[in-house]
């Protein structure tokens, strides 16, 4: 990648701005710059296309990203280490890198998108990256403003947004994700990749918005999942009695006796519907 882009190797780049990752801000830097290129590809053509990147670090991903023709990155980044060496990168590439400090759970990403595609692209800080997800997946209007979700997360909660029912992962997270998106695990990434490597595999996710979800409003369908896995063993009858138990699920035409891993997201919606 130092060829490909001019810019010095990552570990140099690391070394010279004395950026130690730090476990308190959830970070584990990517230095693999063919993993690097792999996660930018995944995205698809990025040519015409505006990325947000969350927690960039170093860069390694944000340098990927721009050498695969990225028009603009928009870079929302908490640990001001890293923004001399971000600064370099916005040099080399000019007029095509923003980095906006910043913490990302409190940034508005709808109003800073601008015209034209939108992707996001980004190796998430371990301890804010569901939260991220969420709140992606619950924009103000729908269609939202991006046009695909490419994130890395810890395996085990990239299992939990790939997941349908009558799956050990399934929960909240999958019925969000399978009621706004398609998502699809791209690939692993093992922790050797990483400075430090974590004690976890990492994979990355790759999401596309549906068009046109089954109607649902969001607060009922939150309601219905929260209350059906907070108590995932039991019967729905009992999981949902806050909810109205046994009626509201022969109103929405579901047995009482089912168990809240064995309904489809369209049933999650149904019960939603009829609260």
């Amino acid at each position: 990648m130092a060829a490909l882009d001019g810019l010095p190797p990552l570990r140099d780049v690391i070394q010279r701005h004395g950026l130690d990752a730090r476990k308190a801000l959830g970070q584990n830097f990517l230095l693999d710059l063919n993993l690097t290129q792999k996660i930018a590809r995944t995205a698809g053509a990025l040519e015409d296309a505006t990325v947000f990147e969350v927690g960039p670090g170093p860069g390694g991903l944000t340098r990927a990203i721009l050498a695969l023709g990225a028009r603009k990155v928009i870079a929302i980044e908490r640990d001001t280490r890293c923004l001399p060496a971000l600064a370099e990168i916005s040099d080399h590439y000019p007029g095509r890198l923003e980095v906006i400090e910043g913490d990302a759970l409190k940034t508005d990403f709808e109003t800073l998108a601008p015209e034209g595609p939108v992707k996001i692209i980004a190796n998430l800080p371990y301890n804010v990256g569901t939260q991220l997800l969420v709140n992606w997946l619950l924009p103000k209007t729908w269609p939202p403003f991006w046009q695909s979700l490419t994130l890395m997360f810890q395996k085990e909660v990239g299992e939990r947004i790939v997941a349908c029912e009558d799956d050990d992962h399934y929960g909240r997270l999958g019925v969000l994700c399978g009621w706004r998106t398609e998502a699809r695990m791209a690939f692993d990434v093992p922790p050797q990749a990483f400075t430090p490597p974590p004690k976890v595999t990492s994979t990355v996710v790759h999401l596309v918005p549906r068009e046109n979800p089954i109607p649902c409003a969001v607060a009922n369908l939150e309601k219905v999942t929260q209350a059906a896995f907070g108590q995932r063993r039991k019967m729905l009858r009992q999981s949902l009695k806050s909810l109205g138990g046994e009626s509201l699920l022969v109103k929405a035409g579901i047995d009482p006796a089912r168990r809240a891993e064995t309904l489809s997201v369209e049933e999650f919606c149904l019960l939603a519907n009829s609260l």
